[in-house]
């Protein structure tokens, strides 16, 4: 059905009067397949996302595959799980619906063949038989020159004949757009007026290969007009191209949709972000263990968009509240640097908030244990008590950044129950004793642990190293790790207790122990 309706869109002329003032918002990401999901991206998507929100507009996914020589397997599938995971929500695209699909490039080539006659016909395209040797040598004169390489425009001039000419002999050829001066400036939504006349520096560019698909530059400029875009938001490193879009634009006699360019996104030393570094692709803080509304925030904390509060408390704003105070016009045109201390105190916060609701606490608690598990596949007698993993939680949610850092070898014994016990420095009854003393005391913070644990020892007369190394093995079973008084702070009370308990012999249990 979309082919018959795209295909009388062409031929009939309606594409002419399409008015995108007659519609609401329509946004897109379009990424090309050729990698994996990286910070920039996520941004560029997230922008768009925030904006059709904003302004209750739609959110397309378009996958610009075109250059079929790049191609990643798997990179489109990755990519959608990545901005789900993100909390971006796609209302057009690949599996979404949509009635201006496909929504793959690759798959639009009859599209895009009759917009390239179009072209022919109205005279401002042209087919280009130069080969690739010509042009090699083009580029490398060019450079022994010591001048920007670039297509002299030699087919533009062939006669009709020279051109039939070439054609009933099969000569492979592509198609060549007519490149203009364009004096109107453009009128960026971030950065202002803009004016680049690429006609200066640039010889006309292709616009269909040789082997039939199309330049991102021209399928671009026809999947915007066909899908209804009514803004494009894309990084600052596209605003040159742009230029040759709206030329594109009026050859078609289209309306353009209102552009808006977002500064690059660099590294806390102001250093270009690569795909190369490793670590600013979205899989890569997936693995770490950040959460998706930490990543999102980190992001827009470089980027602006967004009134400046003075409050000095770091907030945490769900994807709807940041669609609702998302401006565009707040949105810095300077270089947007990023501050990965700030990802980290991001990502505590939402460890915060996640153990404040019921729900996202209980998946939390899942998380951890899944976590747990893996990291100790040989051990079956681990404490995952819901109750235990909360308290673990609220301890580790000020000091530690990710879920991750819990199964550290030196943090083991949160989980590890010791298997066997020696009190050999500590008779059963002390022990009981200490028992009593502990679960009689409210406060449980290593300060006052140490100190009790010191009054003990002189009090029962057992030398403190010798005792606390008898407590270690009895909550630990490990040799070393930090300080018993720590160890029983971050333990929490009811799980010191309990394994202080069991390392009672049964016929040994005091009666006045009450946990």
């Amino acid at each position: 059905m979309w082919k018959f309706s795209q295909r009388y869109f062409f031929r009939s002329g309606l594409h002419r009067t399409y008015s995108q003032s007659q519609s609401p918002v329509r946004v897109r990401f379009a990424p090309s397949p050729t990698g994996y999901l990286h910070l920039g991206g996520l941004r560029t998507a997230l922008y768009n996302f925030l904006y059709a929100r904003h302004l209750n507009g739609k959110f397309l996914l378009r996958i610009e595959d075109t250059d079929q020589t790049r191609l990643v397997p798997g990179a489109s599938e990755r990519l959608v799980e990545d901005l789900l995971w993100a909390g971006i929500e796609i209302d057009e695209g690949p599996g979404f619906g949509g009635q201006f699909g496909p929504y793959v490039q690759s798959q639009r080539t009859e599209i895009y063949s009759k917009a390239i006659e179009e072209l022919l016909d109205n005279g401002t395209a042209y087919r280009c038989f130069c080969t690739e040797r010509r042009l090699d040598l083009l580029r490398k004169e060019a450079v022994r020159a010591r001048q920007v390489p670039r297509y002299d425009n030699k087919c533009r001039h062939l006669t009709k004949a020279e051109e039939d000419t070439l054609l009933d002999r099969g000569t492979p050829h592509c198609i060549r757009f007519k490149l203009t001066d364009h004096e109107e400036p453009l009128d960026d939504l971030i950065y202002g007026k803009v004016h680049h006349n690429v006609s200066d520096n640039e010889g006309d560019p292709v616009v269909m290969k040789s082997d039939q698909f199309p330049t991102y530059h021209f399928a671009n400029v026809v999947d915007d007009h066909l899908m209804g875009i009514t803004h494009v938001l894309r990084g600052v490193e596209w605003q040159i191209s742009t230029t040759k879009h709206l030329l594109l634009y009026k050859a078609f006699g289209w309306q353009p949709p209102k552009f808006g360019h977002l500064p690059l996104l660099v590294n806390a030393d102001g250093t270009k972000l690569s795909k190369r570094q490793g670590d600013v692709g979205i899989q890569h803080f997936r693995e770490k263990g950040y959460f998706p509304l930490s990543l999102l925030n980190y992001v827009v904390s470089a980027g602006g968009g967004f009134e400046h509060r003075s409050s000095g408390k770091q907030q945490l704003l769900s994807v709807p509240e940041l669609s609702e105070r998302f401006l565009i016009e707040r949105v810095n045109s300077h270089p947007s640097r990023l501050n990965p201390e700030l990802l980290e105190d991001l990502n505590r916060l939402e460890i915060e908030q996640r153990l404040a609701d019921g729900e996202s606490r209980l998946q939390l608690v899942g998380n951890v244990q899944e976590l747990v598990r893996k990291a100790y596949p040989q051990h079956s007698n681990l404490d995952l008590a819901e109750g235990h993993i909360v308290e673990v939680l609220r301890w580790s949610s000020q000091r530690l950044t990710l879920l991750q850092d819990l199964t550290s070898s030196k943090l083991s014994f949160l989980w590890v129950k010791p298997s066997s016990y020696e009190l050999k420095d500590l008779s059963p009854e002390q022990l009981n004793t200490l028992l009593d003393e502990l679960d009689a005391h409210e406060k449980f913070d290593k300060d006052d642990l140490n100190a009790r644990l010191k009054s003990f020892a002189q009090k029962e007369n057992i030398k403190f190293p010798l005792m606390m190394k008898s407590l270690r093995a009895a909550l630990s079973g490990l040799k070393e790790g930090p300080g018993v008084a720590e160890m029983m702070e971050i333990l929490g009370k009811a799980v010191t207790l309990e394994r202080l308990k069991e390392a009672l012999p049964h016929d040994k249990i005091h009666l006045k122990q009450k946990s």
